[in-house]
C-alpha cells in the first residue's frame, strides 16, 4: 500500500499541502492542467525554492491573472469570478460539481468543504447554508484543497497518516477580528487528532490545512512499517525564526501484509422509517465520509418487522455520522461502538480493455493477490459511453487484470 505520512512538527496550511506535494514529485504542470477544469477564474501556479530556517523547500502559490489582453473576451466571465468576496457551500459545490475533475477527486473535494463549513457553522451559531467562506471562498483557498485531492490521487497516494499537529500560540487576525490560536473552526475540524502548542506566536495550522488532513487521513498513533520513498517539504509564507515553517511529507509503501486499525460502528433499530428516506441517507452518509453503510432485515418489539441501520465510520467523521442519522432517520437514539478491522493491502492498477483504460482494485497479503475487483464508476462510464452492458465491461476488466497478474507472477517466479 502507497501511504503518505504528514508530520506536521510545525502545523500544515493548503499552500503548504501543495508544496509538499510538488517537492515529492507530483509535476507542477500536471496539477496545473487539472486545476483547469475548475472554472475559478483566470490563475497560475507559481513553485519557487526557499530557505526556512536550515531547511530548503517548494512553495507553491496561486497567482491571480487579472488581465489576460489576449483573451479578454474568452474569460471576460472568469474575471468576474475574482470579485466575489464570499461564496457560500452551495457556490462551492456547483463549482466542483460542474468541473471535468474525476468523480473521486470531486468527492473528497466535497467532504472537505462540507466539514469545513460544519466547523465554521458550529462556532458561528449558524446553519451550514448560513456559512459564507470569505477566505476560504477566495480562488487560491479553492485551489488549495481541490489541488490537494488532486496531488494525492495523482501520486497514487491509498491512505494518508497525520502526525501530532502543532497549533502556535496566540491570537490571528481575520474577518472575524482577533481569534485564539487554534482558530475556533480548526479546533473544531482536529477533533479525534492530537495536536501541539508551540511557542511559536502565529496560526501554523489554518482551517484548510486541518480541513484537508482530518477530512482525507486518519490519526497516526503508530506509524506502520514502511519504506520510504520520497520525501518532500513545503513551505508556509512566513519564516518563523523558532521553528522551520515546512510541512514535511514521507512517502513509501507498507510491507503488504494484513493492516489492523479501529473504526467506530453506529447502528440503530428502525420501523417506522420510509424506503425512499434510506436511499436518500446512504447518499449523505457516504458523501460525509462514511467507510460503509447498510441495512439488515430484522424484527423488533411488538413482532413489527424493521430494519437494523448500521454505520462504519473513523474518528474523524464518527461525531458527523450521529448527527446526520438523528437528523435524518426517525430514530430516538444510537449505539457505537469501536472494532478492530483487518484489511489487506490494496492498490490500483491500470488495464487496457476494448472500453478504454479501467482501475481495479488489488487486494494483497504476503506479497500475494488475494483478490481483485474492478472500480464501478469507471465500469459504470464506459458502459454508458459504449452503450454496452454493465456486466460485459466488467468481464473485460477482469480478463486484462488475468493477463496483468500472470504476468506479474511469472516475472517474481524468474526473480526468485
Amino acid at each position: 500500500m502507497r501511504i503518505a505520512y504528514f508530520d506536521c512538527f510545525s502545523g500544515a496550511s493548503g499552500d503548504m499541502i501543495l508544496g509538499a506535494l510538488v517537492d515529492a514529485g507530483l509535476p507542477l504542470s500536471e496539477l496545473q492542467e487539472q486545476l483547469k477544469a475548475l472554472k475559478v477564474g483566470g490563475f497560475r501556479l507559481k513553485r519557487s525554492r526557499v530557505m526556512r530556517g536550515p531547511i530548503a523547500a517548494t512553495r507553491v502559490s496561486v497567482e491571480l491573472i487579472e488581465h489576460e489582453h489576449e483573451h479578454e473576451h474568452e474569460h471576460e466571465h472568469e474575471h468576474e469570478e475574482h470579485h466575489h468576496e464570499s461564496r457560500n457551500l452551495d457556490d462551492i459545490e456547483k463549482i466542483i460539481k460542474k468541473s471535468a475533475l474525476p468523480d473521486v477527486v470531486k468527492r473528497d473535494s466535497l467532504r472537505i468543504f462540507q466539514r469545513l463549513a460544519e466547523a465554521e457553522a458550529k462556532v458561528h451559531g449558524k446553519t451550514i447554508d448560513e456559512i459564507h467562506f470569505h477566505e476560504v471562498g477566495a480562488v487560491d483557498a479553492i485551489v488549495d484543497i481541490v489541488g490537494a485531492v488532486v496531488g494525492l490521487h495523482a501520486l497514487g497516494i491509498e491512505q494518508v497518516l497525520v502526525s501530532t499537529i502543532a497549533t502556535g500560540s496566540g491570537t490571528v487576525k481575520c474577518g472575524h477580528g482577533l481569534l485564539p490560536v487554534p482558530a475556533p473552526a480548526t479546533a473544531n475540524l482536529l477533533k479525534g487528532f492530537d495536536l501541539e502548542r508551540t511557542d511559536v506566536k502565529a496560526e501554523l495550522t489554518t482551517p484548510t490545512g486541518a480541513a484537508i488532513l482530518t477530512t482525507l487521513g486518519r490519526r497516526a498513533d503508530t506509524v506502520p512499517r514502511f519504506r520510504v520513498g520520497k520525501v518532500g517539504y513545503g513551505a508556509g509564507s512566513r519564516d518563523n525564526p523558532l521553528l522551520p515553517n515546512v510541512l514535511r511529507l514521507i512517502i513509501g509503501e507498507t510491507a503488504e501484509t494484513p493492516e489492523r486499525d479501529e473504526v467506530w460502528v453506529i447502528e440503530t433499530n428502525i420501523d417506522d422509517m420510509s424506503a425512499q428516506i434510506c436511499g436518500y441517507l446512504f447518499e449523505k452518509l457516504f458523501a460525509a465520509g462514511a467507510l460503509d453503510v447498510y441495512a439488515a432485515p430484522i424484527f423488533m418489539k411488538k413482532n413489527r418487522p424493521g430494519i437494523l441501520l448500521r454505520v462504519i465510520a473513523d474518528e474523524p467523521t464518527a461525531g458527523e455520522m450521529e448527527r446526520i442519522l438523528l437528523s435524518e432517520t426517525t430514530t430516538f437514539g444510537l449505539r457505537r461502538h469501536k472494532v478492530w478491522r483487518t484489511k489487506l493491502a490494496r492498490h490500483h492498477v491500470q488495464v487496457a480493455t476494448p472500453y478504454g483504460k479501467l482501475r481495479l482494485k488489488v487486494g494483497k497479503m504476503g506479497g500475494r493477490v488475494q483478490t481483485v475487483a474492478p472500480e464501478y464508476e469507471d465500469c459504470r462510464a464506459a458502459a454508458e459511453r459504449a452503450g454496452v452492458p454493465l456486466k460485459r465491461v466488467c468481464q473485460a476488466a477482469m480478463d486484462a487484470a488475468h493477463v496483468l497478474l500472470d504476468s506479474e507472477t511469472k516475472q517474481r517466479t524468474r526473480r526468485g
